[in-house]
């Protein structure tokens, strides 16, 4: 049987084990249970921040964030179109209408001058969107110096999809808790998995009371079903959150083995004309999620891609934008191209640990020999 290399696998091991049948052992199998309450306390002890709430996705994470924002119909939110298209389906989710905005160069994240740019044109007509979900995209955090001034001076609520973001920071911040709200991914391909689950985290307690009021069909306190809103079923289950427990406390080394891919990758690339790999910004350290080559012949992204598909190595183009996307044709697009240059040029490479990347630049090596 081929070993197959995949872009971005869930590491599990003994430890896992251990917390899910302890889960098991204690009888709290569905739907929730004391894991759950241990892993929002110890993910917001990690993100540094007072309030969590365990959800069944970060997709659920970015919609109640939106409900509990009150943003709904005639409302618009800013999107990066240099996203996941979760981040935008979310703002559909609630009626509202997505305004994407292009990335800066240096760090792929929204670009604070066009930002800024848009929200001055939009104050003199009267027209300010309700808020920006600002996107960590492959694991660095956007600028959030200059745009949680620009959004503070014209009252946009700002929710963070910290996704692909958990442990990287901003400064001495961590991803996650900037903004009204912070929403992180479990999903199988992020640096820490629940097998499926998000989070959301904020400073804001009566916040997060609200979405855990939500994501369980937004019962009423009373002996009975009593509903006087539209609920969602949206919590994170305790076998689930077992699983997370043990996986955060493996988070420092899997942040070391993805920089150490990373590091990696730069190394070969280093020699090789007209590639470079996505280094952190200015402003803080990234968790190194996935490792991004960008070539500045884009003719080079398909032929390593193949290259690696036939050696049974998995890689992928960066997000294609979301004004690219054909569900969102008719939507209002700012920019200036960098976004489609990065689709265009980039490719994402497996990022698990440094060996598996050794194994991937023995591949590269035939082609660049």
């Amino acid at each position: 049987m081929t070993f197959r290399i995949y872009l971005s696998p869930p590491n599990v091991g003994n430890l896992e084990k251990e917390f899910i049948i302890d889960a098991l052992d204690s009888g709290w199998v569905a739907p929730l249970g004391p894991h759950v309450e241990s892993f929002e306390r110890e993910i917001a002890d990690f993100v540094g921040v007072p309030h969590a709430v365990a959800l069944s996705s970060g997709t659920a994470g970015l919609h109640l964030c939106l409900v509990a924002a009150g943003i709904g119909h005639g409302h618009e939110v800013i999107v990066p179109t240099m996203t996941f298209a979760a981040t935008a389906f979310s703002v559909k989710y609630v009626g509202a209408a997505p305004v994407f905005i292009d990335s800066e160069a240096s760090s792929w994240n929204v670009d604070p001058v066009l930002l800024e740019t848009f929200l001055n044109q939009r104050a003199h007509e009267d027209n300010i969107p309700a808020a920006l979900i600002a996107v960590d995209v492959f694991g660095q955090t956007a600028n959030y110096g200059e745009i949680s001034e620009i959004c503070n001076r014209y009252g946009v609520v700002i929710i963070e999809d910290a996704a692909e973001a958990l442990g990287a920071t901003y400064k001495d911040m961590h991803a996650g808790s900037f903004g009204q709200a912070g929403v992180f991914s479990f999903n199988g391909n992020k640096i820490m998995t629940t097998s499926g689950g998000g989070m959301v985290v904020s400073h804001d307690g009566d916040f997060i009371a609200r979405i855990r009021h939500l994501a369980t069909q937004a019962r009423q306190p009373v002996p009975w079903y009593e509903h006087e809103e539209v609920g969602y079923n949206y919590r994170l289950s305790n076998l689930l959150a077992a699983l997370g427990r043990a996986q955060l406390k493996r988070l420092p080394g899997f942040i070391t083995n993805r920089r150490e891919a990373r590091q990696t990758y730069s190394d070969f690339f280093n020699g090789v004309t007209g590639a470079r790999i996505l280094q952190d910004a200015s402003w803080g350290q990234s968790n190194g999620w996935l490792s991004v080559v960008y070539f500045d012949d884009p003719n080079q992204v398909e032929i390593v891609r193949a290259h690696l598909a036939v050696n049974e190595i998995e890689s992928r183009h960066v997000w294609k934008p979301m004004h690219l996307q054909p569900t969102f044709s008719d939507t209002q697009f700012v920019g200036t191209g960098v976004a489609q240059d990065l689709f265009e040029h980039g490719l994402c490479l497996p990022s698990s640990s440094g060996e598996i990347a050794t194994d991937v630049v023995e591949t590269l090596k035939s082609l660049y020999s």
